[in-house]
């Protein structure tokens, strides 16, 4: 079983920056796909980043955030990283983390491992 921790989350100006961090338990992390989704009040829940096991070669972003967001993985501490720059106000929204089998995902569906989420507020 995996356990995943997430914390960094905070209120923020527009403009700002945030480092959101998710630490796993287990032995299994360093195979594992790891994923940020987020999700805004009365809307679904999204896509953000993904990256992909061992050296997290593998990256992928939502449209919404490429250029300003980065995804990335320390496979020494078994955690998983996603740096906020130049935040809007609609990145606010509680971020959660994910892990999955090995591979670069979108789809929440295809990850198995929740985290139980930080919140981000963006403010004006």
């Amino acid at each position: 079983q995996v356990q995943l921790v997430e914390s960094g989350g905070g209120l923020v100006q527009a403009g700002g920056s945030l480092r959101l961090s998710c630490s796993a338990s287990g032995r299994t992390f360093s195979s594992m796909s790891m994923a940020w989704f987020r999700q805004a009040p009365v809307k679904e829940r999204e896509f953000v980043a993904a990256i992909s096991s061992s050296n997290g070669i593998g990256r992928s972003y939502a449209d919404a955030v490429k250029g300003r967001f980065t995804i990335s993985r320390d496979s020494a501490k078994n955690t998983v990283y996603l740096q906020m720059n130049s935040l809007k106000l609609g990145d606010t929204a509680v971020y959660y983390c994910a892990g999955g089998r090995s591979g670069v995902f979108r789809a929440s569906t295809l990850y198995g491992f929740w985290g139980q989420g930080t919140r981000v507020t963006v403010s004006s």
